[in-house]
């Protein structure tokens, strides 16, 4: 994030934990590609970082194949893993209602009455229209979730009708039965301890969403480590600090950088994503190295304790079993401990390394320039500080080419345009989801986001999809009514892709243009 758009005036200090835990080197791994190797890392100004010395390039928290699936090799559930997914905490709890596809009517409802019973039906119509009306009513109601969020990716719409859509006169496909459903956020950050935690300790910080993340899986891009003050900052403490680590020692005769930003909450806080009901949280962006190798390990150590997954190391591979559905999801950034989207060789094999692993294959990416006026997808490199954030285009394109299904963008803090590339779906940008303590701005474009809801098929193919807008309000994401960020989406989808862009009806649901 920019300095526009990252920290506003500092609240009041609330209260926080802290505590040291040293963490070892490791070298970072690496091998030979034509592709060009990533610009030092170093997160949001990264240039004001390198210029006081911190150095980014490796994590020890990401073991080069922790986690990793061989090939054609499914993991056996652990700790809530995989197959708890679908079973335990994916179940009906956390499905939303099946109900009928809005706007359809019961069966029966309009049959036609004999030419000998038409006077009494027409003393009678006044009667019978209001009682349709009022059954018309209900049954839409009854098509929406709490928050006016549609029902309809957990119905088994089967035998259902298309529901034709707004602009364009194109045709929303239903989901169908046997299909998989899928949830994904932009960047969440529930807090930065120890001053910056939300109201409550984070109690009910989802509550407002909470419906429309409901899906057989449910994937959010975790901007930051949950872990206790390891001792091993991105950005240096003041002169007066204590402590006996390189980077105190360092600043003592070199001050902070004037611009850096690293974010922890509270390991217990990894229940808010559970009890909002997150199941994968993806670590593959610049704020999970934050606090070093141990602040990374100890965010999955929170996580296992509370089921749920994660994916995002070098070469891992985490595959989860979603309903009947084995869904596989890599996490891609510019940075050593994860897979690297700058080397698309490399990306590719990671990629088809998940299709012999799963059904279904989701590629996470944290890419492309941050900025309030970073909406633009073009082609080619794009840079940030002085870092190279990548070819949201030719990655995107690259990983689709080699079996992933659909690719879900993060990074600019910024809603992107979405476009359909050989039948699948790319959003290059969810946008900014949620920022406890006030940590992010929420003026104009920084305060939108959303969840992009989508069905595919057991071989990878659309079935049906959607985009739910959110606004934070106090770093709390809200279901925008107003749905700005649906119309922003909208927008910028036909903008940048007029031939491929997606395609949205009144209603919301995504539609793939028409072929031409």
């Amino acid at each position: 994030m920019d300095a526009d758009e990252s920290f506003p005036p500092a609240p009041g200090p609330q209260p926080g934990r802290s505590a040291g835990v040293p963490a070892p080197p490791r070298a970072p791994t690496a091998g030979p590609d034509r592709h060009p190797a990533p610009a030092p890392p170093g997160g949001e100004h990264a240039a004001a970082d390198r210029r006081a010395g911190v150095d980014h390039r490796a994590a020890d928290g990401f073991a080069a194949g922790e986690g990793t699936v061989p090939l054609g090799r499914v993991p056996g559930p652990h700790a809530g893993g995989p197959r708890a997914i679908g079973v335990a905490r994916t179940g009906a709890a956390h499905r939303i209602p099946t109900g009928e596809w809005p706007h359809t009517t019961p069966r029966g409802r309009h049959e036609h009455a004999s030419a000998r019973r038409f006077g009494r039906i027409a003393a009678i119509g006044g009667v019978a229209l209001l009682a349709f009306v009022l059954v018309a009513v209900a049954t839409v109601a009854a098509d929406r979730a709490p928050h006016g969020v549609p029902r309809w990716l957990t119905t088994d719409a089967a035998d259902q009708q298309p529901t034709t859509g707004g602009r364009g006169g194109s045709t929303a496909q239903l989901p169908e039965a046997g299909t998989v459903t899928l949830a994904a956020t932009g960047d969440v950050i529930l807090g930065s301890a120890p001053d910056r935690l939300p109201a409550r300790d984070g109690a009910g910080f989802f509550a407002d969403v909470r419906a429309a993340l409901a899906a057989d899986l449910t994937m959010g891009n975790l901007e930051q480590p949950l872990t206790e003050d390891t001792g091993v900052g991105k950005c240096r403490p003041p002169a007066t600090a204590s402590g006996g680590s390189d980077i105190t020692v360092l600043s003592r005769v070199t001050p902070p950088p004037v611009e850096c930003f690293q974010f922890r909450a509270p390991p217990g806080y990894a229940a808010h994503l559970r009890a909002g009901g997150f199941h994968l949280l993806n670590q593959a962006n610049n704020h999970a190295n934050d606090f070093g190798g141990a602040g990374i390990r100890n965010t999955r150590r929170a996580l296992d304790r509370q089921g749920l997954r994660y994916t995002g190391a070098a070469d891992e591979v985490t595959v989860v079993q979603a309903g009947r559905v084995r869904v596989g999801v890599v996490g891609f950034s510019v940075y050593a401990w994860s897979n690297n989207l700058l080397r698309l060789d490399e990306a590719a094999a990671v990629v088809r390394r998940a299709v012999a692993a799963a059904d279904v294959v989701v590629v996470q990416a944290h890419m492309g320039a941050e900025g309030a006026d970073k909406t633009a997808v073009r082609p080619g490199e794009e840079r940030f500080a002085g870092e190279n954030r990548g070819d949201p285009v030719a990655f995107s394109r690259a990983v689709i080419d080699a079996g992933a299904d659909l690719v879900v963008g993060h990074g600019p803090h910024v809603l992107r345009g979405m476009e359909f590339y050989r039948g699948r779906l790319i959003a290059y940008s969810l946008g900014n989801f949620a920022a406890g303590g006030a940590v992010l701005r929420e003026s104009g474009r920084s305060g939108l986001g959303g969840v992009l809801r989508v069905a595919l098929r057991r071989d990878g193919t659309w079935s049906a999809g959607e985009f739910v807008s959110t606004a934070m309000a106090d770093g709390r994401p809200t279901v925008d009514r107003a749905a700005r960020s649906a119309d922003l989406v909208r927008t910028l989808s036909t903008r940048d892709f007029p031939r491929t862009g997606a395609r949205f009806d009144v209603a919301g649901r995504i539609v793939p243009p028409l072929r031409r």
